[in-house]
């Protein structure tokens, strides 16, 4: 139980750490409103100037921990 207590404060701990934003509601309507749009083929600027250059000249990755990570950045920073 200790050890299952220390897991799940680390990993708010280093999630609020990555992203100050994540526990603010406004800002998981704006995570919700990008994938939606993304669905959609409606990309909002504000996703698209987080995107870092490197991703840009060597192609943005397939997997969905990227995409994730790159919309998070976006909204939750």
């Amino acid at each position: 139980m200790k050890n299952f207590l220390f897991l799940i404060s680390g990993v708010l701990i280093g999630g609020w750490i990555s992203w100050p934003g994540i526990f603010y509601l406004d800002n998981w309507k704006c995570f919700n409103r990008i994938v939606k749009n993304s669905r959609e083929e409606k990309i909002s600027i504000k996703a698209i100037l987080k995107v870092s250059p490197k991703y840009i000249f060597k192609g943005i990755p397939d997997d969905n921990f990227s995409k994730f990570r790159i919309v998070s950045d976006a909204c939750f920073r």
